[in-house]
């Protein structure tokens, strides 16, 4: 008699939503800890702050550092748990609904859809570039890109075999894809504000 074998979880995806998420909480977490401490110095700089182009106050003062009425980390602070929690249930063995997924999916493409208008406004609007907003961007984008491919790969978008073939040959390019894209930030920024001659 055949036994059927569960498929094996996504483990390379699983430990990167947990690194991801912890870096990216701990990013919002020291940003919204400078936000705090300027707000009881007085409005002094931010211990992020290394010169007029590479500093974090100029975004966390901005009406664009608090979109929604409240400082943007507290955003991170909330939303990065869920790669977390995600991760480590992937890891021991969980096996979530498609609309679990498309839930955790559109968290991620909002994320990454924020972060992209950040990304515009903080070098072209603002002119600066901030530190640990850097370091969220750094890993919103390639989680994005790993999350989509997965649910591609999986099924649980209901596309073709193709497409799902090809999804699955594109999760070893997501390292690649993603350097791709932070030399795309990099020329752009450099671009706009001339960032070797400043540094």
């Amino acid at each position: 008699m055949s036994e059927t074998v569960a498929p094996r979880p996504p483990r390379v995806l699983a430990v990167w939503l947990i690194v991801a998420g912890a870096v990216g909480w701990w990013a919002a977490f020291s940003l919204t800890m400078e936000r705090f401490h300027q707000l009881m110095d007085g409005g002094g700089p931010a211990s992020c702050d290394f010169n007029v182009l590479v500093q974090c106050t100029a975004n966390l003062t901005s009406w664009q550092g608090s979109v929604f009425g409240f400082p943007n980390p507290i955003i991170g602070l909330a939303a990065w748990i869920a790669p977390i929690v995600v991760g480590v249930a992937l890891l021991a063995g969980a096996r979530f609904a498609r609309w679990f997924w498309t839930l955790f999916w559109l968290g991620i493409a909002g994320a990454m859809s924020f972060v992209i208008w950040l990304i515009s406004q903080s070098i072209f609007v603002l002119g600066t570039l901030c530190p640990w907003c850097m370091v969220t961007w750094s890993v919103t984008i390639p989680t994005f890109i790993a999350v989509t491919l997965h649910l591609l790969r999986e099924g649980i978008v209901p596309v073709g075999p193709k497409v799902r073939d090809a999804a699955g040959s594109l999760m070893a390019w997501v390292p690649l894809m993603t350097f791709g894209a932070y030399v795309v930030v990099a020329v752009i920024a450099q671009l706009r504000l001339d960032v070797l001659a400043q540094l």
